[in-house]
């Protein structure tokens, strides 16, 4: 699970899918891991015969609909921010593997992405991305029409995440990085966090609350979302780093 950047900027080139995978459905008497099932017991001499319903996201998923997990990110369009217009693409890798490579070898970014190395390890990470099930999506965001930041828009509620904290349906994370240095230290990421948030929300209704778990030790990145109106939740464990949980709820929106 690749850290939020924030030292290297809020932590994201442009792209397509969006989605997630379904979690299971409570299990117990006559449910399957997906779902309620009816057994129909009709023939005692038979087995039973299983009418098995699944989730409604986990169909279309296998129909190749992913974009209803997240929405299409490439349609939510442009927003106005302190710093100028902005806006997230999804990234194409064979357009954008180049500057997201340079960025995540510059050693403020490495040290918590841990993506440094030659191009193919940035390659394989977005396209597991892109090519997987839906339910991150890698996006550049683009200020005033130059590309200048990395994210991970991503289904938190269907990412190994949710084992960590008490999870929502929609639930919506973000994972970000500042790519150039020039743009850090100067309120561009809290500002960029905070439109993001407002984004997130405003194209996904059924979206309540969005949260990210930037690394502890990564204060700069901390201190962005706390003024980009997330507030601190809890510290958790997460593979590789000690996380502070940070989640910026819809109903709280307009009293910051």
């Amino acid at each position: 699970m690749p850290p939020t950047d924030l030292t290297a900027g809020p932590g994201p080139a442009p792209a397509h899918p969006d989605s997630a995978d379904p979690r299971p459905g409570t299990t117990g008497p006559r449910h399957s891991p997906f779902g309620p099932f009816a057994a129909e017991d009709d023939d005692p001499g038979s087995e039973d015969t299983l009418d098995l319903r699944l989730p409604a996201e986990f169909l279309a998923l296998r129909a190749g609909a992913t974009n209803c997990l997240l929405g299409r990110i490439a349609t939510w369009g442009a927003v106005p921010t302190p710093v100028g217009s902005f806006r997230l693409v999804p990234v194409r890798v064979d357009q954008d593997l180049p500057l997201v490579h340079r960025w995540m070898n510059d050693p403020a970014v490495a040290e918590f992405w841990e993506l440094a190395g030659p191009p193919h390890r940035t390659e394989d990470h977005l396209r597991a991305h892109l090519h997987g099930d839906g339910r991150c999506v890698p996006c550049l965001g683009v200020l005033d029409g130059t590309p200048m930041s990395y994210w991970e828009i991503y289904r938190a509620d269907l990412d190994p995440l949710a084992r960590s904290y008490p999870a929502r349906p929609h639930d919506t994370g973000i994972h970000l990085l500042i790519g150039d240095a020039a743009d850090r230290g100067r309120g561009v990421g809290s500002a960029l966090l905070g439109a993001v948030a407002d984004l997130i929300l405003d194209r996904r209704p059924a979206c309540a609350r969005v949260v990210a778990e930037p690394d502890l030790r990564n204060t700069p990145s901390v201190a962005a979302f706390l003024s980009a109106g997330f507030r601190f939740a809890a510290e958790i464990d997460l593979p590789g780093k000690r996380a502070a949980l940070m989640i910026r709820e819809r109903v709280l929106r307009d009293a910051l």
